[in-house]
């Protein structure tokens, strides 16, 4: 981040995948990283990599409220990979109401940045993707539709990342950020936390709303311009 951004970041959703490699990332460029996660599964290998954990189910309001509490009157960043849905067969899906409650518990903090991590298909991007996968993944896109609406509604300085297929994969180096929603295909994890992590030191990214895919693995039948950060 640059001067006026602070070095501060609270990530929820880093037990795996694209929050973990976040994480990680942040930790070797210097930062404060503090965590959220729902069990202890994986707290030793988080604090290892010299990070604050703080145990506590997304789905519960106050335990967010606590822990996003960690950095005092500091500024910080936020970002999160949180989806799914809890342990109870009829439990809410966190895509949304976790990233809601995130939301609510920093608005009136000094949160600089909210990254949320989404995913093509949802809202307008729709176009991008054929209708029996839409369908498929219907519950999460709407569910993090809800997430997207209620972060662009709140005030904060936000960017929402759109990942395509996500793949575990070692990194390509050819992740792009697209603002045309009528682009699909696939990225590896790695590749989408290294845009995160640019995108949080982006002036550029604030409030933008951007897709996130291969260079090489890419569908569009229009031209692609790459966003600039």
């Amino acid at each position: 981040m640059s001067a006026s951004h602070p070095r501060n970041c609270f990530v929820a959703g880093a037990s795996r995948g694209v929050g973990f490699e976040v994480v990680k990332g942040l930790v070797q460029q210097g930062y404060r990283v503090a965590v959220l996660l729902r069990t202890d599964d994986t707290r030793s290998q988080l604090e290892s990599l010299g990070t604050e954990v703080h145990v506590g189910d997304a789905l519960d309001p106050e335990a967010v409220v606590s822990a996003v509490r960690c950095f005092g009157n500091d500024p910080f960043a936020v970002v999160t990979t949180l989806g799914g849905k809890g342990m109870e067969r009829d439990a809410p899906r966190s895509d949304y109401l976790g990233n809601r409650h995130l939301i609510d518990a920093v608005k009136e903090l000094p949160c600089q940045r909210f990254l949320l991590v989404s995913s093509i298909g949802v809202r307008d991007s729709a176009i991008a993707l054929p209708e029996p996968v839409l369908e498929t993944l219907r519950p999460a896109l709407l569910a993090k539709a809800k997430a997207e609406e209620h972060l662009a509604a709140s005030g904060l300085p936000f960017t929402i990342v759109r990942p395509g297929g996500l793949l575990s994969e070692p990194a390509t180096g050819k992740g792009i950020l697209l603002t045309e929603v009528r682009v699909a295909g696939s990225i590896t994890r790695l590749d989408v936390a290294d845009l995160v992590l640019q995108c949080l030191q982006s002036p550029k990214a604030e409030n933008q709303v951007l897709s996130a895919v291969d260079r090489d693995r890419l569908r569009s039948e229009t031209p692609i311009i790459p966003f600039d950060l």
